[in-house]
């Protein structure tokens, strides 16, 4: 898992009006909650961050799914990303919100699938199959500290017509699938990626085409 670290300012100024003066000076308004301290559930803090800073964290995907630390004014704030808005039309950050978290914080998250060794795909070298990916990402239960990147799926003894489900991923330890929890049964067994054939024309779909070709014909 990897570490990020971003430096931020505690705001007491809300409303939309304070928020676009933040982002015309550099700034995106953000908020930390979550957390327990004691007996007693930890208040929301709004804080500020730098958007060059954020730009440059959000161009590595693994910052989505990582333990990030936050510097308050000096204190630190062990956090994940939550949630983010963007501006609808215009490249601009609008919101962010951070989880607090410790390694020992179950959450649920959603990482990107990834797909190991496409290159040597039997299905696709000797079959001329196609990879089809159903599931760019999947929903996941687990320990901040437990939290990865990406499922990785390794499809290089994949042949022509076989399929990886959610009940054949080798999972990092400590993650469980959302759609499997709870002793979910076989209609919640999506496949994530399959070796397909290649698409190719019939001999009634040539014989359709020739038919509409010869109807288009004109005698002069």
């Amino acid at each position: 898992m990897s570490d990020y670290n971003l430096n931020a300012v505690a705001r007491t100024d809300e409303g939309k009006g304070a928020s676009r003066r933040l982002r015309r000076a550099n700034g995106v308004p953000a908020i930390i909650y979550g957390g327990k301290a004691g007996a007693n559930d930890r208040k929301p803090m709004s804080i500020t961050l730098k958007t060059n800073e954020l730009v440059k964290a959000l161009e590595d995907e693994a910052f989505y799914n990582s333990i990030i630390t936050l510097t308050v004014d000096g204190k630190n704030e062990q956090v994940i990303l939550q949630d983010l808005q963007r501006h609808p039309a215009k490249n601009i950050i609008w919101h962010a919100d951070f989880l607090r978290v410790s390694k020992t914080s179950r959450i649920k998250a959603h990482v990107p699938v990834h797909l190991e060794n496409e290159d040597k795909c039997v299905g696709v070298r000797v079959g001329g199959g196609i990879i089809s990916r159903h599931l760019a990402g999947l929903d996941i239960f687990c320990n901040a500290g437990d939290l990865p990147d990406s499922i990785l799926i390794d499809v290089a003894n994949m042949e022509v017509g076989d399929s990886i489900y959610l009940t054949d991923l080798v999972l990092p330890k400590g993650v469980e699938l959302v759609d499997l929890a709870h002793g979910a049964g076989a209609e919640r067994n999506d496949a994530v990626v399959s070796v397909v054939a290649p698409r190719t024309a019939t001999v009634e779909d040539e014989d359709t085409a020739a038919e509409a070709g010869e109807e288009g014909t004109t005698e002069e």
